[in-house]
């Protein structure tokens, strides 16, 4: 494929451009001399999220694509991205995209599909980047509602000489609510896209299978979807299982969304034809290598995932865009004592979609505090990145919060605050970007309950139509009143947007109107409101018990209890800093509790059910 790439320099001074000339010396590999077989060879990624040099890296990348054109010949080798690839780390925030798309030139994407990420810097920026982009954009159900057209093309068709190739693009309909809903609408609120999105899935199909079936007809010998569209059960019916199931002609899907590893999972098609489903996790835990033989049809799919060389040019490349950043992102703006986590610290799986940790609390906790209100509110999907102990820096703040949403607090009824908390915990125990981690408010989910949320087909709340799983909401220590005025602090992607369907705040009375970005929000509250470092109150890493999650957990938490100032019984669930929010209205006076139960409490963090409490007076 095409290697030759116009350069963008931004910010970098012009002495430090490279040119695509000097790559192939520089990495000592001579191209057109093909040693192998006549295959073709289509290597991907997806969900690199600005993670320049995480895993394999970008030069990485680059050094494979050029061993493999060394070995099969340049115009055998087609370099793919699925997806969220410009989003997601301080290098995309501060210069909205481009320096991302910039290495991306540098690296050599021939095909690129839009993710739903790629949606933050809003459309019109979308469209600039993608001009800048080196890459054929496809997304064949990106529609403007306008004359029912596609955005970008449908599908690109590659000639190897012997045999065409389609590359057939397929962007989630979860982007209206997985990125912001507002992008996609004119200022009355009515919708000026669609991803042909429906309840039951078919509108995609069909439009993916007119896309097939014109590049068949266009000559294609082969079908290749490049798809972000994940496995998750919550991105159901448009799961990329589902698009396979319910089409016919597509060779391979290359998909992205659920940052799952899938390394050529073999998934019947419409006629029970195997379709290979190849998925490269995130953040370039892999390389994908599809494999294509033209003479007898064959195809493999594989991850790479072993590889340690790096492209000398992209790494210089690399390299100078770092030391551009270096100072303003290295700068120490607070401390941490403890490590600030979104994943559990012993298996390493990911936690802050689906469970409390002290990260999410704290990131609630400055929302709270820095728009003085009653609750405060984050998203599981809004927090990125994890704090190890020590010195923290801006770059790391950005990491945790890279999308500059802006800071609002509204005014919100009780009923409204419930319909949240349980859009948010609707998945549970799976995983979704709009669980709620909270300060000033606790509650439980009830596991034993099956959602029974109802959303339209944009993925927005409409209503609850059954029983409630979450109990017990206790607001500053006060059981929830529903009819109640509450100000809620959160982010203007969540309270005015609609962002993760959470529509329910629409319209609601705004008190503080974008006030500040996310990242300034946490650097302000660890700075100013906690004295410059984050101490043990932060210490556990599933957090302060704020939110806890079981079966049948209305009956366990039944515990005995009595006024502030007497006695109380510890239940399923609880740790000090519950037991002092639901009691005494505030969590931060669990260390009074602790000093008038030192004898019965040997470690704060550790209290056993069925204990007994001397509780302080109110």
């Amino acid at each position: 494929m095409k290697r030759g790439k116009k350069w963008i320099s931004f910010l970098l001074a012009a002495g430090m451009a490279f040119s695509s000339a000097v790559t192939a010396s520089a990495a000592g590999i001579t191209f057109g001399t093909s040693t192998e077989s006549g295959d073709i060879i289509i290597l991907h990624t997806n969900d690199v999220h600005c993670g320049i040099e995480d895993g394999l890296g970008y030069a990485g990348v680059s050094a494979y694509a050029r061993e493999m054109e060394a070995r099969y010949g340049q115009n055998r080798v087609t370099l793919v991205d699925a997806g969220d690839s410009i989003q997601g780390g301080p290098i995309g925030t501060l210069t909205e995209g481009e320096y991302p798309v910039a290495i991306m030139n540098q690296v050599g994407y021939d095909i690129f599909t839009p993710g739903n990420h790629e949606f933050d810097y809003r459309i019109p920026r979308l469209l600039e980047l993608t001009e800048e982009l080196d890459a054929a954009v496809v997304s064949s159900n990106f529609i403007r509602l306008s004359d029912g057209q596609p955005v970008f093309q449908p599908y690109e068709i590659v000639d190897y000489g012997d045999v065409q190739i389609a590359y057939v693009g397929i962007t989630t309909p979860e982007a209206f609510t997985k990125s912001t809903p507002a992008y996609f609408q004119d200022d009355n609120g009515n919708y000026l896209y669609s991803f042909c999105e429906d309840e039951s899935g078919q509108a995609l199909y069909e439009n993916v299978q007119k896309s097939v079936d014109a590049a068949r007809l266009e000559g294609a010998d082969f079908v290749v979807a490049v798809a972000h569209l994940g496995t998750e059960e919550a991105s159901a019916p448009w799961r990329s299982t589902d698009v396979i199931a319910n089409t016919s002609g597509i060779d391979v899907v290359i998909d992205g969304h659920s940052h799952t590893m899938i390394d050529g999972q073999e998934i019947a098609n419409k006629d029970g034809d195997a379709v290979l489903l190849n998925q490269t996790g995130t953040k370039l835990q892999s390389i994908g290598k599809i494999v294509i033989d033209p003479d007898t049809g064959d195809i493999s799919a594989s991850l790479v995932t072993d590889y340690s060389e790096k492209e000398p040019a992209t790494q210089s490349y690399i390299d100078s865009i770092n030391t551009e950043f270096a100072v303003i992102l290295n700068q120490v703006v607070a401390k941490t004592d403890v490590a600030l986590t979104t994943v559990d610290p012993e298996t390493g799986v990911r936690l802050i979609r689906s469970r409390e940790t002290n990260l999410g609390d704290l990131c609630a906790d400055a929302y709270r505090w820095a728009l003085d209100a009653d609750v405060g509110l984050i998203n599981g999907g809004g927090i990125r990145a994890d704090i190890p102990a020590g010195d923290i820096t801006y770059g790391q703040i950005i990491s945790v919060h890279p999308f500059n949403n802006q800071a609002t607090s509204v005014r919100a009824t009780g009923q409204q605050l419930l319909d949240a908390l349980e859009m948010g915990a609707r998945d549970i125990p799976n995983e979704s970007g709009g669980f709620l981690h909270v300060s000033g408010l606790t509650y439980d989910i009830d596991t034993a309950i099956p959602s029974s949320v109802e959303i339209d087909t944009m993925g927005n709340f409409v209503r609850v139509a059954g029983e409630y799983r979450v109990k017990n909401v206790m607001v500053g220590g006060e059981p929830i009143d529903l009819d109640k005025s509450y100000v809620v602090a959160s982010h203007d992607y969540m309270l005015l947007n609609g962002g993760d369907g959470m529509v329910m705040f629409s319209g609601d009375e705004v008190v503080k109107d974008r006030v500040m970005p996310d990242n300034e929000v946490l650097i302000r509250y660890i700075r100013d409101g906690l004295n410059g470092a984050v101490g043990k109150e932060y210490d556990q890493p599933l957090g302060q018990g704020r939110i806890t999650i079981g079966e049948n957990i209305a009956a366990e938490n039944g515990a005995s209890s009595s006024a502030a100032g007497g006695k109380y019984t510890v239940a399923a669930g609880d740790s000090l800093w519950r037991i002092a929010a639901r009691q005494l209205g505030d969590g931060s006076r669990w260390a009074e509790i602790y000093e008038l139960n030192r004898d019965e409490i040997s470690d704060p963090s550790s209290i056993s059910i069925g204990q007994e409490l001397v509780l302080p007076a109110a």
